[in-house]
């Protein structure tokens, strides 16, 4: 293999991240590190559970520090790895950075269905949306303080794919082609991320009649026939945890018909980023994804989009 870069994935709980990174190590041979097996072993010489460990680590910098301190001596080494942490992307400055996303009810379900002796107990599924969003904000307002970086932000990584629906085989297998220059090449050179996003969770932001024909069944055979590989990148806005079309609504409407897990896409603006002259991601999401808009699309596709945190 040419590409002598360390994979470092990260996501929030319920992502999918370890089940990844692992079959990913298989598949590169690398040897795989989990910062999630340091908590653990910490865990164990303290007398203390990963999860109390990970609690108390909010109180006690020590903590953090002694992790992210060993982070970046083994970054330092030289050795090519697969990284299953958080925090990686941040100490790995050369290697090929992985951000897994998922629909926040779909982790919360994962998260529930293993073991209680690994995770926090809840109540109910939205107990765990709950709390799982709260540990996820913590961490994050952990690392702003810390270092100054924001794992929200998509532009610290080379891809970002939605593992709420796709097999983690399958994301395993554009996450290798990605890494080996495959797939998504000219947007990982020029303006990373790649996207890899689930299009049922993509918000419309045209009125339905002004798409044209993106409900043309021959275009549709097309698309399906030819595969999501094929599909020519959508143009996406991003805006707090949602994603919506710019440029691409035909593509991505017979993405949706064809019932694809993942559709290639590029990040035009995030957050404060600029659309267009006068409108941010922000604004343009509030401005254009609209009850009317996104009702019509969902009754076209006949589908159900989450409701949009912005709403």
């Amino acid at each position: 293999m040419s590409n002598h870069r360390s994979v470092v994935i990260n996501g929030d709980l319920g992502s999918g991240k370890s089940t990844v990174s692992v079959e990913l190590s298989s598949r590169l041979a690398l040897r795989r590190i989990s910062v999630g097996d340091m908590y653990r072993q910490m865990a164990e010489e303290r007398g203390m559970t990963a999860l109390q460990l990970n609690l108390h680590a909010e109180l006690d910098d020590a903590i953090d520090s002694a992790v992210d301190e060993l982070q970046s001596n083994i970054a330092k080494s030289g050795e090519q790895l697969i990284v299953d942490s958080r925090l990686a992307w941040f100490f790995f400055h050369d290697a090929f950075k992985v951000h897994l996303i998922t629909e926040p009810t779909e982790a919360a379900r994962r998260v529930l269905a293993r073991p209680h002796s690994e995770v926090e107990r809840y109540a109910t599924l939205e107990e765990a949306k709950e709390r799982l969003h709260g540990r996820s904000e913590s961490e994050r307002v952990r690392f702003l303080t810390r270092y100054g970086a924001d794992k929200l932000r998509l532009r610290n990584y080379d891809l970002v794919c939605d593992s709420t629906r796709a097999r983690p085989d399958d994301i395993v297998a554009m996450i290798v082609d990605a890494f080996e220059g495959r797939l998504g090449g000219d947007i990982l050179r020029e303006r990373p991320p790649l996207m890899l996003l689930d299009p049922m969770r993509i918000y419309p932001t045209r009125e339905l009649e002004e798409v044209g024909e993106s409900l043309d069944r021959g275009f549709v055979a097309e698309v399906g026939d030819a595969g999501p590989r094929a599909l020519e990148p959508l143009t996406i806005g991003h805006s707090g945890p949602d994603y919506y079309v710019i440029d691409g609504h035909r593509r991505l409407s017979a993405a949706v018909q064809n019932e694809f897990r993942l559709v290639p896409a590029s990040l035009l603006a995030e957050g404060e980023e600029p659309v267009t002259g006068r409108l941010s991601a922000n604004d343009y999401f509030r401005v254009h994804v609209t009850d009317q808009v996104v009702d019509a699309w969902q009754r076209a596709h006949k589908i159900e989009l989450p409701v949009p945190a912005l709403s």
